[in-house]
């Protein structure tokens, strides 16, 4: 079964099919390309970054407070937030 018109043309079906291969190598390199950059990003660790209650002294009221905060937002035994 032959295509009808202009798509039996050897040279128009020989373009389609180049088309359709350059469009999946380019989509295959742009998507490789994109997992190495998450995968490096990841890899690199984060700057740290400072914050102005490092340099001051917290009471212990304070402290005391916090460390409740913190254990408030600690993960439970399901791993939800308590």
């Amino acid at each position: 079964m032959s295509l009808p018109g202009q798509f039996s043309d050897p040279r128009v079906i020989t373009l389609f099919g180049l088309l359709a291969v350059s469009t999946v190598v380019w989509l295959s390199l742009g998507l490789r390309a994109r997992a190495r950059d998450r995968r490096d990003r990841a890899r690199t660790p984060l700057e740290r970054v400072w914050h102005p209650q490092e340099s001051i002294e917290l009471t212990p009221a304070e402290e005391h407070t916090f460390g409740q905060v913190v254990s408030r937002l600690s993960l439970g035994s399901a791993g939800r937030l308590r």
